[in-house]
């Protein structure tokens, strides 16, 4: 009896166990190649830039400190203020005192000097490229004044963007604990400005160089950051569909990149955040945020398609009641235009849930083809992909008589027609009660008046 209860103790355990482990709570999202994929990295996201559709995510929601990828939106709020005509490229500013507002030691730069000048492009070059904190505190004043004006400026543009998760303290992403951000709203924030073709050619650049200055007599190269695409700094990452973005470090934020590729016309975005650097490597060894960003972008191309979910072939959704015709009591409905989706190669129309919900139970003829009878939805394991309006598959014409005798018994399904009828009625059994009342009332008086006065005046003639 002892053993036996053990025993049920144990398998209740086990079951317990088997419940709340992460495999088993949840049921997966019904394809093996997304769930198996897991990236090196505290957070990461995969999304098809094309179509604005997330592929992969992990931990994308969750707080992270961005480091250098920060000067990505200095750098949107700066060609933005371009497009408006507020400034131009080959405008020349002067570097301010405020030129290392934010900045400690060990910084990246661009070895730019206070009271240098240089041209608003030579700028974006330096803060993307070879990652130049003081170039975006520049770039600040040039656009906003100040730079606290500035940053004003990025947390209201993050707004906009909807990155819900982001605050921003600085304008280059030195580390600081009240600056943060998440891996999905640093995709928001790239493919905005990945929509600038100044911006895309900057990031996709190996090195640019700067023409001389006040403070420098001869160019100066600087060189991309970026191991997808320079092997300057890092050899051995080259991917050769890479297209940009932007990398970020610091001891707090770990090793952070977000990176854009085009395969076969085909554009993905990927962001990593917070991977570490292999222990014991050294060199250009090691670099796990390129190796991972590289495999997840490959990823992504080798296993996703864009193909239909839904689309107005599908003809056995569901049927609505029509009234008021003598030509057909229901009406077939489909969906109209299409849903089309970038997914797992693994995953077919087939595995989606429809769910349908109709305007009402039933419609009154005439029904017109293509009218809205209701919308449908297509989902996968709580992801829903999106919706359609069912409209009638053909028009219902209607029968005048059925109409017209609907419409009697409308008009006297109302109430205050019912009030009014009722009204009627009592005033109708009012007056014809009272009119027998009436003639009932003086009929009788003039019968027995009549007989006894006649009575009297003749009879007393008679005696006389």
């Amino acid at each position: 009896m002892k053993k036996l209860r053990v025993f049920s103790i144990l398998l209740t355990l086990t079951l317990l166990t088997g419940l709340l482990s992460p495999y088993a709570a949840a049921s997966g999202s019904g394809s093996a190649i997304l769930d198996g994929m897991q990236v090196q990295a505290k957070a990461a996201i995969l999304v098809d830039a094309d179509y604005d559709e997330v592929l992969y995510e992990q931990n994308a929601h969750e707080k992270m400190y961005p480091a250098s990828i920060t000067k990505v939106m200095t750098c949107l709020l700066t060609l933005e203020a371009v497009d408006r005509g507020e400034l131009t490229l080959e405008q020349v500013v002067t570097a301010s005192s405020a030129l290392h507002t934010g900045i400690g030691e060990g910084a990246s730069t661009a070895d730019i000097k206070e009271g240098e000048q240089l041209r608003i492009i030579d700028l974006l070059y330096a803060a993307l490229i070879p990652s130049g904190n003081e170039a975006c505190n520049v770039l600040a004043e040039a656009v906003s004044g100040s730079v606290t004006e500035f940053v004003a400026r990025m947390n209201a543009r993050a707004a906009e963007l909807g990155m819900t998760g982001t605050h921003f303290s600085n304008t280059h992403g030195y580390h600081d604990d009240d600056h943060y951000t998440t891996a999905y709203d640093i995709y928001r924030m790239c493919r905005q400005a990945m929509e600038f073709e100044t911006f895309r050619t900057i990031v996709s650049a190996k090195n640019y160089t700067m023409p001389a200055t006040n403070f420098h007599p001869e160019e100066r190269i600087v060189r991309s950051t970026n191991a997808l695409i320079s092997n300057f700094r890092v050899a051995g990452y080259i991917y050769e569909y890479a297209t940009g973005i932007k990398t970020g470090h610091t001891p707090e934020a770990g090793y952070c990149l977000a990176a854009s590729a085009t395969k076969d016309g085909h554009t993905l975005l990927s962001v990593v955040m917070g991977c570490e650097r292999e222990p014991g490597t050294t060199g250009s060894e090691g670099f796990l945020y390129f190796d991972e960003t590289t495999r997840l972008l490959e990823w992504g191309f080798r296993n996703f398609s864009r193909r239909t979910i839904l689309d107005d072939t599908a003809l056995d959704i569901a049927e609505v009641e029509v009234t008021l015709s003598e030509q057909a009591n229901y009406v077939a409905v489909r969906p109209e235009g299409s849903i089309v989706a970038c997914l797992p190669n693994d995953l077919d129309a087939e595995d989606f849930t429809r769910s349908w919900t109709l305007d009402a139970e039933s419609v009154e003829a005439p029904v017109e083809e293509g009218q809205v009878l209701g919308s449908i939805t297509v989902s996968l394991n709580g992801k829903e992909y999106g919706s359609l309006p069912l409209v009638a598959l053909n028009s219902v014409s209607r029968s005048e008589l059925l109409y017209r005798l609907d419409r009697i018994q409308k008009f006297f399904d109302q109430l205050w027609v019912k009030l009014v009828l009722l009204a009627v009625l009592v005033l109708i059994v009012v007056l014809v009660l009272r009119r027998l009342f009436t003639r009932g009332g003086r009929g009788g008086g003039r019968r027995g008046g009549y007989a006894y006065s006649g009575a009297s005046r003749y009879s007393g003639r008679r005696r006389r």
